[in-house]
C-alpha cells in the first residue's frame, strides 16, 4: 500500500468553503492533518446576503473528527483579512485553494455593467487579492501552494455566462503566470476546472446529473496538486466523475503567406486558409518564448527568400531507432595559444588577479589552458545533427538543456584536437525534442576529453519516443544546507561579444533585434559563458587554480544571463564533488541548477615516484592489460561490443574503484573512475571474486545468483564481456 498523503504542520485557506466543492476541500484537508481557515461569505449564488452559518458549521464538523478549523466571514475582496485570520490562528499560510463564486447568467445583450463587474471582483479580482496577501509569506518560507478554479466555460465558453467565461479564463492567465514567477521560491501554482454537483451548477445542469457528480470525486487532485511531493505547476487540469485529465495548448503548424519584399494580401490568407487551420502534427507550446520562437523562425526564412510554406516539425519525421548510433563526420579543432588566452577572457579572467596570468599570458611559467575550454573543440559537433537520417531539427528553435564535460588529462595550450561525434540517444517531451550528442576529443590519438551535449528542439516532440534515458549524464541537487563558499563576480556588458569570438556566434548574443524576437529584452550572455564563470569559480576556490585537479563538470542551463549582470556561485563540498548553483546576484534568478564539478584529490607530496599505484587491487593490473587491448584492438572491439560497460569494484563492502570500458564510439577508450552514469550495463564486484571471475575459478552465472556479482542495467550484454575478458592467463 502506497504512503498516505498528509498535511500535518500546514495552512490551509479554503474561499468558499460553506458548501460544495470548497466544503469538500476544507473536510479533506481537515482529515489529513492540516489545520484549515474556512472561508464563506455565507452569500447566496448571486452575490446576494450575508451569514456565518455555513462557515461555522464546516469548522464544527472538521473539529468533530479531531482536526483544527476557524471560520472566517469576509469577501474574498478583502484578501488581506483572509490571510490575516491564517496568521492569527495558526503563525503561518501554505496553501490557498481560490473557490469562492457566485453566478450573474444572462445572454450577452442583456448582461449590465453590474453583472460584469460583480463577477469579474468576486472570481478574478477576489483571487488575485486573497492570492497578492499570501504570496509574500510563501515566498519567505519558500513554500506555497495554489489553486485557482476555472471551469469549462472559460475554456470552451457557453451560452449565458459571457461574463463568467471571462473571468473563468482569466484566472487561467493569472494561474500560468503566477507558476512563472513562484517556481524559483517552491510555489505552485496550478488550475482546476470542475465539474460537480453544487449550487453553480445546478443553474446549467439537469438534476440527476448534479446528484452524480459528487464534490467528492474532486478533491483527491486538489490535495495532489497542494502537497508538498507534488511538483505539477502550471498545470490545467478538467475533472469530474472520477476522471480527471490534463489540458494544454494545441497550435496548427500553419503557413507562412509571406515572401521577401512583396506584399501580404488577404487573398494569400484565403488560399492558404486550409494549411492555416490544419492540426495535423500540431505543435504544442508550452511558454512565450517557445510561442515567440516560431516569428523568429518564419521571418528568418522569408529573409532567406524562402518565403509561402508551411512551419516543419520533428514528429513526422523523426525516427529514434534509424537516428541513435549513428556517427557525424569526424572533426578537427586547430588552435594557438591565442585561442586559450581569448577564451579565458570571455570567460571573465582578468589581469586584474595575479593568478590569472597564468591563462592569460603565454611566456608564464604554468601557462594552462581552462578545462571547460573542452567544450570549445567539441560544439560545432552539433552543425552535422542536419544530416542524421531519423533527425529533422530545425536549428532555429534549438535550445541548449544540458552540458556534462569530462577532461582525461589537461588540455594541450595549442595543437590539433580530432573529435568524433554519435548520436547517444532520442528523447520524446511532448513539446519538444532532446537529442543526447557524446563527442569523444583525440590529441595525437589519446582520448583527452568526453563532451555530452544535451539539446532541446523546441516543437519537435509527440512521436512517441522514449522520455527518459541511461544514457544522459545525470545532474545533482545540492547538500540540504547553506552553501560553504560563495563567490560574486560582475559580467561586463561586453561578455558576450567577448565570448562569441570562441565560436559561438548565434546573434541572439549581439543582435538586440534578434533577441527581441526571441523574447528578450536585450541580448543575452552564452549559458557556456556562465558555465566557464562558475567552473572557474570552483577551480579557484577548491583547487588554487591548479588545472590538473580538475576530473569533470555538469550543469543544466535554466534561465539566461544579460551581460552586465553580476553572477553568484554558491558552492558545496563533499569529498571531491563540488556541488554548485549560479544565480544573478540582482534578480536571484538561478541560471545553473543541479550541477557539480569533480576534483582529483590532491596530490601528496610525501609520496615518491615511481609505478602508478594500485591499493592492493589486483583487478588494477587486469584492467591494465585490458586499457591496452583496447588501444591495440579498439575498432574491432567496438564492432563486437557495441555498448559502454562499467564495473565497481568493491572491497570490505565498499566501492574502492570504477572502470567504465567505452566500446561504442570511435575506437573505444577505458577511464577510470569516470562517471559510470552513462553505461549500458555496470556490474558491482569484489576484488578477489572478479580476479576469480577472470581466471574462470569462479562461473559468472553462479556468481550472480550467489549475490556475489550484481548487474545493473542490460543483462543481455554480459555475454559480450568474451570478447574483452578472453585469453585470461594473459590478463
Amino acid at each position: 500500500m502506497s504512503v498516505p498523503l498528509t498535511f500535518d504542520g500546514r495552512v490551509v485557506l479554503v474561499t468558499g468553503a460553506g458548501g460544495g466543492l470548497g466544503r469538500e476541500y476544507a473536510l479533506a484537508f481537515g482529515q489529513r492533518g492540516a489545520a484549515v481557515i474556512v472561508n464563506d461569505l455565507g452569500g447566496d449564488i448571486k452575490g446576494g446576503g450575508r451569514s456565518s452559518a455555513a462557515a461555522d458549521k464546516v469548522v464544527e464538523e472538521i473539529r468533530a473528527k479531531g482536526g483544527k478549523a476557524v471560520a472566517n466571514y469576509d469577501s474574498v475582496e478583502d484578501g488581506e483579512k483572509l490571510i490575516q485570520t491564517a496568521l492569527d490562528a495558526f503563525g503561518r499560510i501554505d496553501i490557498v485553494v481560490n473557490n469562492a463564486g457566485i453566478l450573474r447568467d444572462r445572454s450577452f445583450a442583456r448582461t449590465s455593467d453590474m453583472d460584469w463587474d460583480l463577477i469579474h471582483r468576486v472570481h478574478l479580482r477576489g483571487s488575485f487579492l486573497v492570492t497578492r496577501a499570501a504570496w509574500n509569506h510563501m515566498k519567505n518560507q519558500k513554500f506555497g501552494r495554489i489553486i485557482m478554479t476555472s471551469s469549462a466555460a472559460g475554456i470552451y465558453g457557453n451560452f449565458g455566462q459571457a461574463n463568467y467565461s471571462a473571468a473563468k479564463l482569466g484566472l487561467l492567465g493569472l494561474s500560468n503566470t503566477l507558476a512563472i514567477e513562484g517556481q524559483k521560491y517552491n510555489i505552485h501554482c496550478n488550475t482546476v476546472a470542475p465539474t460537480a454537483g453544487s449550487r453553480l451548477t445546478e443553474t446549467v445542469m439537469p438534476p440527476d446529473l448534479v446528484e452524480s457528480l459528487k464534490a467528492e470525486y474532486v478533491a483527491p487532485l486538489v490535495l495532489w496538486l497542494c502537497h508538498e511531493a507534488c511538483q505539477e505547476n502550471g498545470g490545467l487540469f478538467e475533472v469530474g466523475a472520477g476522471w480527471i485529465g490534463k489540458l494544454r495548448w494545441e497550435r496548427s503548424l500553419g503557413r507562412t503567406v509571406r515572401q521577401k519584399n512583396k506584399s501580404m494580401t488577404p487573398e494569400a490568407v484565403r488560399d492558404s486558409w486550409n494549411e492555416i487551420c490544419d492540426f495535423t502534427d500540431a505543435t504544442k507550446p508550452a511558454s512565450i518564448q517557445e510561442s515567440l520562437q516560431t516569428l523568429v523562425e518564419v521571418l528568418s526564412k522569408v529573409d532567406a527568400g524562402r518565403g509561402i510554406g508551411t512551419n516543419p516539425t520533428g514528429a513526422a519525421t523523426t525516427n529514434p531507432s534509424a537516428a541513435v548510433g549513428q556517427a557525424l563526420p569526424e572533426m578537427t579543432f586547430t588552435y594557438t595559444h591565442m585561442n586559450c588566452i581569448l577564451y579565458a577572457l570571455g570567460v571573465g579572467m582578468s589581469t586584474k588577479d595575479p593568478d590569472h596570468l597564468r591563462f592569460l599570458y603565454e611566456g608564464h611559467q604554468e601557462f594552462s589552458c581552462l578545462p571547460t575550454f573542452g567544450v570549445i573543440a567539441a560544439q560545432s559537433a552539433m552543425t552535422g545533427l542536419g544530416s542524421i537520417p531519423g533527425l529533422d531539427i530545425d536549428f532555429t528553435r534549438l535550445l541548449h538543456g544540458e552540458q556534462y564535460l569530462e577532461l582525461f588529462k589537461p588540455l594541450p595550450t595549442s595543437g590539433t584536437l580530432t573529435s568524433r561525434a554519435i548520436v547517444a540517444d532520442v528523447l520524446d517531451k511532448g513539446s519538444g525534442m532532446i537529442v543526447l550528442l557524446d563527442v569523444h576529443t583525440y590529441s595525437g590519438g589519446e582520448l583527452v576529453c568526453y563532451n555530452q551535449f544535451s539539446v532541446f528542439i523546441v516543437g519537435a516532440g509527440g512521436f512517441g519516443g522514449e522520455r527518459m534515458s541511461q544514457k544522459a549524464v545525470v545532474t545533482a541537487p545540492p547538500p540540504d544546507r547553506p552553501a560553504d563558499a560563495v563567490m560574486v563576480e560582475e559580467t561586463s556588458r561586453d561578455q558576450a561579444a567577448l565570448y562569441r569570438l570562441s565560436g559561438d556566434w548565434n546573434p541572439l548574443h549581439i543582435d538586440p533585434s534578434f533577441a527581441a524576437m526571441g523574447g528578450f529584452k536585450s541580448p543575452i550572455l552564452h549559458g557556456l559563458c556562465s558555465f566557464g564563470f562558475a567552473a572557474r569559480h570552483v577551480l579557484k576556490q577548491y583547487a588554487g587554480n591548479d588545472v590538473s585537479r580538475f576530473k569533470s563538470i555538469k550543469v543544466r542551463f535554466v534561465k539566461p544571463v544579460y551581460p552586465g549582470q553580476s553572477l553568484q556561485t554558491e558552492m558545496w563540498k563533499e569529498a571531491n564533488r563540488i556541488h554548485i548553483q549560479c544565480k544573478v546576484k540582482e534578480t536571484g534568478a538561478v541560471v545553473l541548477s543541479g550541477a557539480y564539478i569533480d576534483l582529483h584529490a590532491a596530490a601528496d607530496a610525501s609520496v615518491s615516484a615511481g609505478p602508478p599505484q594500485t591499493d592492493g587491487l589486483q583487478s588494477d593490473l587486469v584492467f591494465a592489460e585490458i586499457g591496452r587491448r583496447i588501444r591495440d584492438l579498439g575498432e574491432e572491439l567496438v564492432k563486437k561490443v557495441n555498448a559502454v560497460l562499467a564495473w565497481e569494484i568493491m572491497r570490505d563492502g565498499k566501492r574502492v574503484r570504477q572502470w567504465t570500458m567505452d566500446l561504442k564510439t570511435g575506437r573505444g577508450a577505458l577511464l577510470r573512475d569516470a562517471d559510470g552514469g552513462r553505461a549500458d550495463v555496470t556490474f558491482t564486484v569484489a576484488d578477489e571474486d572478479f580476479m576469480d571471475v577472470v581466471m574462470g575459478k569462479l562461473n559468472p552465472q553462479k556468481a550472480f545468483f550467489a549475490g556475489k556479482l550484481k548487474v545493473k542495467g542490460n543483462i543481455m550484454l554480459s555475454q559480450k564481456l568474451e570478447a574483452v575478458l578472453k585469453d585470461y592467463a594473459k590478463l
